[in-house]
């Protein structure tokens, strides 16, 4: 049992706390979870973050490791989730991974982390092509570097195509070469199963639950919570800053919104979220082995 990953997700409010909790404990789990806002400390409303009582129920791990003035990125939450993998299977127990972020989540299938070392210069130069000639500056840039083409980017998303040039011109390699090397990078957790497990609700009792996520969020003291968050510097990290709930819940504080409108926002917002994540699950993460209807 403890030689696999058990691999639970489903979009925001699909109910995947629940599920794990149960889960983790039928099995003799310890859950790592991969939501990217987890991480940080005092995101706890805006976030749904497990309560003290559920966190007592079954040990986590990869939460509330950082400040929230302070990036997280990939990088440190691979590290975070291998040696809590490694720490919990010497233990003796089952691993849980739960949670929604995309790159977190595809890091237990995939390699997700570039071993391309990119000097600050090179991001400046990159930075400085953008603010002065904008996307098409960059893509042209890009072009010139790259001249075999450009894969299977995305060149309509400025800070992917800002990415790959940074990568090209840092390592002297055309896009499609890099790209090519990523691809034969072994798999992580190569010696584990991998069990996927995908929670759905139907669209309609899913936008029900988003309604009444955000409600019960902000009469729980999301406004104030956000607050204590702008004096610990939180706008110093765009990251968090602009996770959903968040970065409404700022616009309203700063003036740039009503109150009244505050809810709706963060509902319109969130069934974004919720229509992009189901079509990242659909193409990104492999098949999964059980479907579960909540």
């Amino acid at each position: 049992m403890n030689n696999t990953l058990h691999i639970i997700t489903g979009t925001t409010a699909a109910g995947k706390t629940d599920y794990a909790l149960a889960y983790a404990e039928s099995i003799d789990a310890e859950i790592i979870s991969c939501d990217a806002s987890l991480v940080y400390k005092g995101m706890d409303i805006g976030t749904a973050k497990p309560t003290a009582s559920e966190l007592e129920r079954v040990r986590h791990h990869c939460v509330d490791l950082h400040a929230v003035d302070q990036p997280f990125d990939i990088t440190l939450y691979e590290a975070c989730a291998r040696k809590a993998v490694n720490q919990i299977l010497a233990e003796g127990r089952s691993v849980v991974v739960t949670g929604g972020s995309g790159f977190y989540l595809k890091s237990f299938f995939e390699p997700v982390v570039d071993t391309v070392i990119v000097p600050s210069e090179v991001r400046n130069q990159v930075e400085a092509i953008y603010d002065q000639l904008g996307l098409r500056g960059l893509v042209g840039e890009l072009e010139r570097v790259s001249p075999e083409g450009m894969g299977h980017l995305d060149v309509l998303n400025p800070r992917r195509v800002q990415r790959a040039l940074e990568r090209c011109l840092a390592s002297g390699e055309s896009l499609p070469a890099l790209q090519e090397a990523f691809a034969q990078r072994p798999k992580p957790y190569a010696s584990m199963k991998k069990h996927l497990i995908l929670l759905e609700r139907e669209a309609s009792a899913l936008k029900v639950r988003v309604s009444q996520r955000a409600e019960g969020m902000l009469k729980e003291g999301l406004i104030d919570e956000v607050k204590g968050l702008l004096d610990l510097g939180i706008e110093k990290n765009p990251n968090a800053a602009g996770a959903i709930g968040y970065r409404e819940t700022i616009a309203f504080l700063k003036g740039t919104i009503k109150e009244d409108e505050l809810h709706a926002l963060i509902v319109k917002n969130t069934q974004a979220l919720v229509k992009k994540q189901r079509t990242w699950m659909r193409s990104q993460l492999p098949e999964p082995d059980e479907r579960i209807r909540l």
